[in-house]
């Protein structure tokens, strides 16, 4: 049942209306962050204004403008929308109050740019989690990729300017060269409908050929998502600031990626009408592929950041190889794992951050004995690192459980068997961080007998990584809420 509704646009538009006021008080760090929080809290507010009618099975509907004849600016909150929505909001809380503590604690310049890009880009987020038809999502899409490119280059040096400039090139060339002529061949296609109301736009005059060349250049083009070959640009973005990484590189902007591909596969094509055209296999095997090659190479990576980051691109194709079951359990898995992962790896993020707020290191080699000196910090990175491999009692069990179940249910025993090898490789490339940390002692300095004395971050940096920590823990008590939204995608 669709209902018309103003809290969309409201939802949408108030971390907007924060930037003129950030602006304002750039000169009074307090008030500035003030309001951020006030936007950030607003957000969340009417977001759960919004939750009761959705879990009863309605949808929400806000529209403006026509940008093409019959097309205009749509809004629609759906259980998809809505557990993208509560997860990106609920995150930007807590990392406005890391950001505190981080950018404060290291003296960063121009943190009110930061901030006003940081509102901009959730403000586009909400935008893509909303988007009623794909003209809204692709412009969201790309206003993300803009509002998001000065918090990449925000150190202003050689490395951060190259690798924005990846980042931009990737996102904008491979959207407007694969996206945007599927997005043209679907308005032809359907006589001028971009809607997801049935979940089945192409569902006629379409071929097997046809089918797979849009359906890989939807996959592929959404770049965001992190797939090979179009993932460079995710590592080289870590030049950025750690609350930029943790909350646009873990949560905002990659699982924009994910969605826009889950939108496809549900909204435009339909599971039905992929199943029909037989073309699912070949984005199993890019996901599969990517979830392999990203684990390996994530095993080489002395930098954490960098190890985090491949280890992303890998937990993102989960998602991508989920929806391409076309099975329930596996559609399911998809949405869950956008929310049990991104509470699991702004954790690590979180963490990687505070590590080297309190001790300037960035290396994985350089944290042997850290567990001794910051336990909160390390402890919350072993529970994030916990709830990324998927194991209880974090989160993440719980997506990888209806992913594997997908796998059998589809018959894929052989992307059943990816699941378990990557899962052990998770293994390998996050546990022995914590297991060093605690269980081995910090080399001596100089000769000396005792190290130098490291104390944990500071408190605004340790609180919401505690907190994040916690919540993946909670994602695995009590799951229905994420289960009952990801369930409503498959009963469309």
């Amino acid at each position: 049942m669709t209902e018309f509704s103003f809290i969309p646009l409201f939802t949408w538009i108030v971390s907007l209306l924060a930037v003129p006021g950030i602006l304002l008080f750039r000169k009074r760090p307090d008030a500035r962050e003030g309001i951020t929080f006030l936007a950030a809290f607003l957000k969340l507010g009417m977001i759960f204004m919004m939750l009761p009618l959705i879990r009863e099975g309605k949808i929400l509907c806000f529209k403006f403008g026509e940008i093409l004849p019959g097309i205009p600016i749509e809004f629609r909150v759906d259980g998809l929308g809505m557990l993208f929505a509560l997860v990106a909001s609920s995150l930007w809380i807590l990392t406005t109050l890391y950001s505190l503590g981080y950018m404060r604690g290291l003296k960063e310049h121009d943190q009110t740019r930061f901030f006003v890009c940081f509102a901009l880009s959730l403000s586009a987020t909400i935008g893509v989690a909303f988007a009623g038809n794909l003209l809204t999502l692709y412009i969201f899409y790309e206003i993300l990729s803009l509002s998001t490119y000065p918090l990449v280059t925000h150190h202003g040096d050689k490395e951060a300017r190259s690798g924005g400039r990846t980042y931009l090139s990737h996102l904008l060339g491979t959207s407007v060269a694969f996206v945007l002529p599927a997005m043209i061949y679907c308005y032809w296609k359907s006589g001028g409908d971009l809607n997801f109301t049935d979940g089945s736009l192409l569902s006629t005059n379409i071929g097997s050929d046809a089918g797979l060349i849009v359906l890989l250049a939807f996959t592929l083009g959404f770049a965001k998502s992190g797939l090979m070959p179009f993932h460079s640009w995710l590592p080289n973005a870590m030049v950025a600031p750690t609350p930029v990484s943790a909350l646009l590189h873990a949560v905002a902007v990659v699982k924009v990626g994910v969605f826009c591909v889950l939108r496809v596969f549900t909204g435009v094509f339909g599971t039905d009408l992929i199943a029909e055209l037989d073309i699912a296999a070949v984005i199993s095997y890019v996901a599969a592929f990517t979830i392999i090659v990203s684990s390996l190479i994530a095993l080489t990576q002395d930098n954490l950041k960098r190890r985090l980051a491949f280890s992303t691109i890998g937990q993102l194709a989960y998602i991508v190889l989920g929806v391409s079951f076309l099975t329930s359990n596996g559609v399911t898995g998809s949405a869950m794992h956008i929310a049990t992962h991104a509470f699991g790896k702004i954790t690590l993020f979180f963490c990687a951050g505070a590590i080297f707020v309190a001790t300037g290191k960035k290396y994985v080699s350089q944290m042997v004995g850290l567990g001794r000196q910051m336990p909160v910090t390390m402890l919350a990175f072993l529970f994030g690192s916990l709830s990324i491999i998927g194991l209880p009692p974090f989160g993440g069990a719980w997506s990888k459980w209806y992913l594997f179940l997908g796998a059998l249910e589809a018959d894929q025993l052989a992307m059943a068997v990816v699941l378990i090898i990557s899962s052990i490789l998770n293994i390998a490339y996050l546990l022995p961080i914590p297991i060093n940390a605690f269980f081995r002692r910090p080399p001596q300095e100089d000769g000396q007998a005792e190290t130098i004395e490291i104390k944990e971050a500071p408190m605004a940096c340790v609180v919401p990584l505690s907190i994040t920590a916690v919540g993946g823990l909670l994602l695995f008590l009590f799951p229905e809420l994420g289960f009952e939204l990801a369930q409503l995608l498959t009963k469309k």
